[in-house]
């Protein structure tokens, strides 16, 4: 009886142990399920608060258009205002055109009137554009002209300094002139007088020649012109009488001697 028992308990013993593998097993399954609703849930929520928060972007989007369309549209009424009110003051403008038009009887219309007014402003544009060209070149051309007159001005002064370096070197050659012209009168009167002197040296020369008893342009004659050689000849004859003289003079003084012996 006892050994029935304790297999009928192993028995019980392992049909709990299958049950509670079988309750694990299930319970594994439902944990990964429930973590599996977890992550599908949070994912859910995931999504959710991003397209909530796409809304609300969209919708601050929509609300900042909104805003600036409103402003937009206070500033179109502030334009239209504005715009009316120009409109408003330039009505006067339209009826001067009228009365123009009507006590004119050279346009037709407002319009060609205006066309006209257009043509003449064009005109004056075209008048003081080429007005400002003109004063440009003159402007250009003032220029030119004081820097030729500048130029032309230190060209004359720089002929005035040559021109006066030149009276300059004219005067201090005049004076040397001067100088040279009265030399040369100096010269030529010292000349005169020298070759006065000269003339009468040769006349005395050519006396004395004569006197040493040669006759000038003979066969042993020197010429009339040579005074060099007439002085020679003049040397020679005096030396020649001196030692005549010395000679007279030596015998006289022996014969002194010999008479007091």
């Amino acid at each position: 009886l006892i050994p029935q028992t304790g297999k009928f308990h192993l028995q019980s013993l392992r049909q709990r142990r299958e049950e509670l593998k079988i309750k694990e097993e299930k319970l594994k399954d439902s944990l990964l399920k429930f973590d599996k609703y977890l992550k599908e849930n949070d994912a859910k929520k995931t999504r959710g608060l991003k397209k909530a928060e796409a809304e609300r972007a969209v919708v601050r989007e929509r609300e900042r258009e909104e805003r600036q369309l409103q402003r937009n549209i206070a500033a179109l009424l502030a334009k239209k205002e504005q715009l009316q009110g120009r409109v408003n003051r330039n009505r006067v403008y339209c009826s001067f055109l009228d009365d123009v038009l009507k006590a004119s009887k050279k346009f037709e219309d407002v319009g060609q009137l205006i066309g006209r007014f257009d043509a003449l402003v064009c005109t004056r544009e075209q008048l003081l554009k080429r007005q400002s060209e003109v004063e440009s070149e003159r402007e250009t051309e003032g220029v030119e002209l004081r820097r030729y007159v500048s130029e032309r001005g230190s060209a004359l002064l720089h002929y005035n300094n040559g021109l006066s370096q030149l009276q300059t070197e004219l005067d201090t050659i005049l004076s040397q002139a001067l100088r040279w012209e009265s030399a040369w009168n100096h010269i030529q009167a010292t000349a005169a007088k020298e070759t006065l002197l000269l003339g009468q040296i040769k006349v005395v020369t050519l006396n004395l020649y004569h006197l040493t008893g040669v006759v000038a342009g003979g066969a042993e004659g020197v010429d009339v012109d040579d005074t060099l050689e007439q002085l020679d000849k003049i040397q020679l004859y005096i030396q020649d009488r001196a030692d005549i003289v010395r000679d007279l003079r030596s015998d006289t003084d022996n014969r002194s001697t010999s008479d007091h012996e």
